[in-house]
């Protein structure tokens, strides 16, 4: 059995990440700051921990799913779970530089 690379496994994940956006600002999700942590098992099942803009945010509901299926369209994943927290919450100085300059913020 091959064995699982996590780090790399990770940055790949974390190249799917930057192509899913939020509906209501036109930044990825991880330069948004909404993702926490990625972890990746040595059985190369990946859990994302992630926030979102507001408890109340539209796609609170898709968003997650939305996530673990691209994330689990990556071949050498075996699994993927979203799992949201509010701790702490979000504020936009866990945007990244890029994505302020995008909105205009710095």
């Amino acid at each position: 059995m091959e064995e699982i690379n996590g780090q790399e496994l990770g940055e790949k994940v974390v190249k799917v990440l930057k192509t899913i956006y939020d509906p209501e600002i036109p930044v990825d999700i991880y330069e948004l700051g909404l993702i926490y942590d990625v972890m990746v098992s040595s059985d190369a099942e990946v859990k994302i921990l992630m926030t979102l803009t507001s408890p109340n945010c539209p796609v609170a509901e898709t968003l997650p799913v939305e996530i673990e299926e691209k994330v689990r369209s990556l071949k050498e994943v075996k699994d993927a779970e979203v799992e949201i927290t509010f701790d702490p919450p979000w504020n936009k100085d866990l945007m990244s530089e890029e994505a302020k300059l995008e909105l205009g913020m710095l």
